[in-house]
């Protein structure tokens, strides 16, 4: 079913509802994390998105990082998953999001250069010099992810 997130708002209007997400660390030789700015709210997130009905985590998250950042990438471990954090967008939406983090590897493509639907531009952030996120949530997955990777 594509476009689920769609389909269901346009049965629910914009009540809150819980979506699954899943998103990617991918780190450049500088141990920096790729982040994209996103058109809807003009803050900083983890390229990565809500899986379509049918898809698992770690499909979404390869599909979702080719839309946010135009590189293709490939699951190297599981971080964590993350069920506290909501998000409320610009159009009135509210979501409690449940998310998958991956580290994974970049396999293909480039990063985007030029403005997409959701994503304005991709930069590398050393971890102590991140820009505003999109929530807590996302700053939770970035400490876990610094952590995981200090261990491995």
């Amino acid at each position: 079913m594509a476009d689920y997130v769609h389909e269901i708002r346009k049965l629910v209007g914009h009540r809150p509802i819980i979506m699954n997400t899943a998103a990617g660390i991918l780190l450049n030789d500088h141990n920096e994390v790729l982040l994209n700015e996103r058109v809807d709210t003009g803050n900083w997130s983890l390229p990565g998105g809500y899986l379509e009905f049918g898809e698992t985590y770690a499909q979404a998250c390869v599909r979702e990082y080719k839309e946010d950042s135009g590189i293709d990438v490939e699951i190297l471990d599981r971080i964590d998953i993350f069920d506290r954090g909501e998000v409320h967008y610009p159009n009135g939406d509210i979501t409690q999001t449940i998310s998958r983090l991956f580290l994974v590897k970049q396999v293909g493509g480039h990063e985007l250069d030029h403005v997409t639907d959701e994503t304005l531009s991709v930069r590398y952030f050393a971890f102590d010099k991140l820009p505003p996120l999109l929530n807590q949530q996302t700053a939770d997955m970035l400490s876990a992810a610094e952590k995981f990777i200090q261990k491995n």
